[in-house]
């Protein structure tokens, strides 16, 4: 039976086995997916134990994304533009091969969620690694203007000098006043229950208010996107399991349907 896993620290709450473990049925794939806690340290160790144990593939969470990136032997390109790794395989040549689902997980939830991403603006708050990996993927699909906002100014700017002019970056205090049909946190703030401090205003025009964050209940920001008239607020569970529905495909060459693997996962929070 082929093994895949995914490596944190800490892993304890990670979703990925139950996710993967429903996608394998779904899709009647005979595998198997751990969660490995990885030293902070020792990530290169703890992937070449599970490689030489008959590991084929995994995903990649926090710390060690970027730790990832430097293994891989063969970067896709969305890896390359991200500049971290989520997803990990060896290909029929025996290489280590690195890509990052994260983006065009964001990108197929919106879409599922109605979005049309060509032509749009979009404001994009937190200039981390989540901001990193999204931008491109969102370029792709067709944003006309993206408007990267971070509370520390030059973080936004080192990101947004990797891309073309539709990327503009600044400060939550300098945000051009425009329409922004939709607002992304990007930023951790809601796992600590909080969000980005930006001016009400700036959702006057908003039509999806999304976090990257998920959890059982609305995140803060989603109450205050709500609070000032936003139509739709959403949080980024539909991303989590989008962006492992294509780490799945690139493993077994086969896209699960994300949709009853949400069911099940908001079952279990409203039990």
């Amino acid at each position: 039976m082929d093994r895949y896993a995914v490596f944190g620290n800490p892993i304890g709450q990670s979703k990925s086995p139950f996710i993967h473990s429903q996608f394998a049925l779904q899709c009647n794939q005979p595998m198997q997916y751990d969660a490995i806690l990885a030293p902070v340290e020792g990530f290169a160790d703890s992937w070449a134990d599970f490689v030489a144990s008959g590991g084929k593939g995994g995903n990649v969470t926090v710390p060690f994304k970027e730790q990832a990136f430097q293994l891989a032997e063969i970067l896709s390109a969305r890896a390359q533009q991200a500049g971290a790794v989520n997803t990990l395989y060896i290909n029929n040549d025996g290489q280590l091969c690195g890509d990052n689902t994260d983006g065009i997980g964001l990108v197929a939830d919106l879409t599922r969620l109605g979005v049309n991403l060509a032509g749009c603006t979009v404001l994009l708050l937190g200039a981390g690694g989540a901001s990193r990996g999204a931008i491109g993927p969102l370029l792709d699909a067709g944003v006309t203007q993206l408007v990267l906002a971070n509370r520390t100014l030059s973080k936004a700017q080192t990101i947004a000098a990797t891309f073309d002019s539709r990327v503009l970056a600044c400060g939550y205090t300098d945000i051009p006043v425009q329409a922004y049909p939709l607002i992304i946190n990007a930023t951790s703030a809601g796992l600590a229950g909080g969000r980005p401090v930006i001016d009400p205003n700036y959702l006057k025009d908003c039509q999806l208010a999304y976090d990257m964050v998920y959890g059982s209940r609305p995140t803060a920001f989603m109450q205050w996107a709500e609070q000032y008239g936003v139509v739709q607020q959403a949080d980024g569970l539909g991303m989590l399991l989008a962006q492992a529905a294509a780490a799945f495909r690139l493993w077994r060459g086969i896209t699960p349907d994300i949709n009853p693997v949400m069911a099940l996962l908001k079952q279990q929070w409203a039990t």
